[in-house]
């Protein structure tokens, strides 16, 4: 979610940083291998999907991380 944060700032210059077009950097790694499904989307959906794309593997890492802690106990 710090990345979202760091897309937004950038993006729209919020706290007096200067617009980077390249705030969205790290997003794209963080939301791999669910950005690579989004070529056939409609273009104005994919930036929406490719930015929430890391809560995506957050939520499963979630998943993972209470079905093995349920398991241990």
């Amino acid at each position: 979610m710090l990345a979202l944060g760091i897309l937004v700032i950038g993006t729209f210059g919020l706290f007096g940083q200067k617009r980077d077009p390249l705030s969205a950097v790290f997003l794209m790694p963080l939301g791999l291998p669910w950005n690579l499904f989004l070529d056939p989307l409609p273009d104005t959906l994919k930036p929406w999907l490719a930015a929430l794309a890391p809560a995506l593997n957050l939520l499963i890492l979630r998943t993972i991380c209470r079905a093995i802690g349920s398991a241990g106990s």
